[in-house]
């Protein structure tokens, strides 16, 4: 590994030498020194014996080779990470402050870090799930960043994860969630007969047993390709989200739905309607692809008229996009020329990727602001 091969940021701001670990999906490590991170070239999940150990040689070779000793080091706020885990025990065994940073506020501190944006900022964070301040999974999150500060200003309405973790591999179980949501838990077993846990999904979901709320953008996607039938169980990470994206650029733009979404009292932005007319163009058989379309029209509007409001309401006209959700083309493009119509300002990602690979420069920006020199 050469000093080529990791990607230098140059930053608005200096700060002592820090050393971000990541998190756990496409990890990546951050180091600074003075106003330039250097992130490191993909290390991958850690899931994985051989994955942990290139972590471990990372570091080394990132200090090692620009001559760097970290004065903090920063982690994702998951105590089971291994880069969590790793970072705490770095700086133990060197006596160093460690700080950990919420996944989506790293989201965010990242594309700020890119675009050396020290002002406060509206941060939208769709992705899969990253664990949020009050220790429930977090991946919708409308936020406002002011350099170390994040302040959670709403979330996408929640959705429960049947099985927990199982729910993020097994669209079906979204789906049987937002059935339940909708009133028509009864359909479960019928809609979902292939699927040999259905009615004991059916069940959990009734008795809210290993049933945790989440905000995610992702499941919400999930629920969507289950109900339209497009996937029910995914071979890889964001399949669904994929086929649901291509289905929608097959049959190009459509009209949002009207009334497909409402923004609560409390903030929360709650897509419910759109999902009960996803049920019913499933079941009146029409284009799926005119489904999928419909689907990503009505989020983008619903997620414009959702930042529209915060603008108003903060009188804040930067707004960063980040989060893995920000790959669908369709996604990204439809709300950026939806926003363009306003006096705002958009960031999204540009030398690196919107999804965790992103998360140690976040982090490493986010510790730069609590302890600006």
């Amino acid at each position: 590994m050469a000093k080529s091969d990791h990607t230098l940021i140059p930053l608005a701001i200096s700060g002592p030498a820090v050393l971000a670990c990541g998190a756990w999906l496409k990890n990546t490590l951050c180091l600074t020194q003075e106003n330039r991170a250097y992130v490191s070239p993909l290390i991958g999940d850690l899931a994985t014996a051989d994955s942990r150990h290139r972590l471990d040689e990372t570091v080394h070779r990132l200090c090692q080779d620009f001559s760097i000793q970290p004065e903090i080091v920063t982690h994702d706020l998951h105590p089971d990470f291994y880069s969590t885990q790793f970072a705490q025990a770095y700086a133990m065994q060197r006596r160093i402050p460690v700080l950990g940073v919420q996944h989506h506020h790293a989201h965010i501190a990242a594309v700020c870090a890119e675009h050396q944006l020290t002002q406060p900022v509206l941060g939208l964070a769709l992705d899969g799930i990253g664990l949020g301040t009050d220790g429930t999974p977090w991946g919708g999150e409308l936020l406002r960043m002011d350099g170390e500060q994040c302040h959670r200003l709403g979330h996408l309405a929640t959705l429960a994860l049947p099985g927990g973790d199982r729910a993020a591999q097994e669209p079906w179980r979204m789906a049987a969630a937002a059935l339940v949501k909708l009133n028509r838990s009864d359909e479960i077993p019928i809609r979902f007969a292939d699927q040999p846990a259905a009615e004991t999904v059916a069940n959990m979901l009734a008795r809210n047993l290993n049933c945790p709320q989440t905000s995610s953008m992702g499941r919400l996607f999930d629920a969507a390709a289950g109900l339209l039938a497009v996937n029910s169980i995914q071979s890889h990470e964001a399949q669904a989200a994929i086929q649901l994206q291509r289905l929608a650029e097959q049959h190009g733009p459509v009209a949002a739905l009207v009334d497909g979404y409402r923004i609560t009292a409390t903030n929360d932005l709650d897509f419910l309607p759109l999902l009960s007319a996803l049920i019913d163009c499933h079941d009146a058989e029409c284009d799926v692809s005119y489904a999928a379309a419909l689907f990503h029209a009505t989020l983008i509007e619903g997620l414009a008229a959702w930042v529209e409001k915060a603008v108003n309401q903060y009188t804040i006209i930067h707004l960063a996009l980040g989060g893995g959700c920000f790959h669908n083309d369709v996604l990204r493009h439809g709300l950026i020329k939806r926003l363009s119509v306003q006096s705002l300002q958009l960031y999204s990602a540009r030398q690196i990727q919107p999804d965790d690979s992103a998360i140690a420069l976040g982090q490493a920006w986010v510790a730069l602001h609590h302890n600006r020199l």
